[in-house]
């Protein structure tokens, strides 16, 4: 079997994840900070540990500021419903995943003002059309890191200027990005950084998180979700401080120790020759695909641009009808159609049948794409 749907979510997970989540339910199966014996405690360890690193991972300096949530679609909606208010204007793109578009557009019947920047067909922004839609009026510009569909990077910093200049605060989604590419947030600058852990972090799902930037005022923001946090017990009001402020309830302790290794298997393999691995089986797989007639490659061509996400179609050919030949014939896995991202189908001219998308992953070889590129050929041609 070949596995190219690392997009949806790594697999197969490194040993030491799963060991690692084995450990912590025998070895520290409290309840972090809801209690004050050895499991409780040795629990809490994990979670602060865990905190510290990904603080360190990404350059946060202070570990508070991390705040746990399930996953990147969480952290999202925790950014977007705690901060915005009906009157408020926000700016996004046109290559959003759902995570990001459907509660804009919850929070638009609500009242938020809502611009869309339209990107070019290969995924990149317009930062002119960014800088004539941000104002002063904006509150927010909220985008993508890469694009889930063709991978294609976004010119984050830039857009991150764009918005500071107009007074308004900065959104990141890197699900896509997070452990895939160096992320330097404190020359970034990003006041809102959501992410996942089971993507290239290569955790297990059900863990995620939202950073604060230091310039993000903790009173501006309400909770998703308000409840008990092991502190502040004798309050029956939320506590106002972080992390507590935003992290109600049990704390996911097994995925929070899988996050971790996760994060110390990439640290000794070096986000460096992660990248450049990636980079690698990437343009490797668009200029396969371009040599194969009928077949169209969406997206940027050059992988020094994109992550490890390849996007195409075939003339005469339905994406569903070639995924199933994948897997069923030839037992490699990827995804077809629109991959919860329908405005960046729209974006790309793939709408409403979408794309079959590769999306390779750390483990996958040069090996593996010569056998994939081989099947779609004869797919293709058959």
């Amino acid at each position: 079997m070949i596995y190219l749907d690392n997009a949806a979510t790594s697999w197969p997970k490194p040993p030491e994840v799963i060991r690692a989540m084995g450990q912590v339910l025998e070895s520290a199966g409290g309840n972090p900070g809801r209690s004050g014996h050895r499991l409780s405690i040795a629990a809490a360890r994990w979670v602060y540990q865990t905190r510290e690193e990904i603080a360190q991972f990404f350059q946060v300096s202070d570990p508070m500021r991390v705040i746990f949530t399930g996953n990147a679609t969480e952290a999202i909606n925790l950014a977007l419903k705690g901060l915005l208010r009906p009157g408020d204007h926000v700016v996004t793109t046109s290559m959003e995943h759902n995570a990001l578009m459907r509660p804009l557009r919850a929070l638009e019947s609500q009242g938020i003002r809502l611009t869309v920047v339209p990107c070019f067909r290969d995924g990149s922004l317009d930062l002119e059309e960014m800088a004539r839609a941000v104002d002063g009026s904006t509150r927010l510009v909220a985008m993508t890191h890469a694009s889930n569909v063709v991978g294609t990077i976004l010119p984050v910093e830039e857009a991150c200027r764009i918005a500071h200049r107009a007074g308004a605060l900065f959104l990141l989604d890197a699900a896509q990005t997070a452990g895939a590419i160096p992320i330097d947030l404190s020359s970034l600058k990003v006041d809102l950084f959501a992410f996942t852990g089971h993507k290239e972090l290569q955790g297990p799902p059900g863990i995620g998180g939202l950073v604060l930037g230091e310039e993000v005022e903790v009173s501006a923001i309400e909770p998703l979700v308000r409840g008990g946090t092991g502190s502040r017990s004798e309050w029956e009001w939320q506590p106002d401080f972080l992390p507590d402020k935003f992290e109600s309830g049990t704390p996911n302790l097994v995925g929070i120790a899988g996050l971790l290794a996760g994060l110390r298997w990439i640290q000794e393999r070096g986000i460096i020759s992660i990248r450049s691995h990636l980079q690698g089986l990437r343009q490797m797989l668009v200029d396969g695909l371009r040599e194969i007639s009928g077949l169209e490659v969406h997206g940027c061509l050059d992988s020094e641009r994109s992550v490890s996400i390849v996007s195409f179609t075939c003339s005469g050919k339905r994406v569903s009808e070639i995924g199933m030949r994948l897997d069923e014939e030839y037992g490699i896995l990827a995804r077809v159609g629109l991959h919860c991202a329908p405005a960046a189908h729209r974006t790309i001219g793939s709408f409403p049948e979408g794309t079959v998308r590769l999306a390779p992953g750390i483990l996958t070889s040069r090996d593996d794409l010569v056998r994939t590129l081989e099947a779609i050929r004869k797919i293709v041609g058959s």
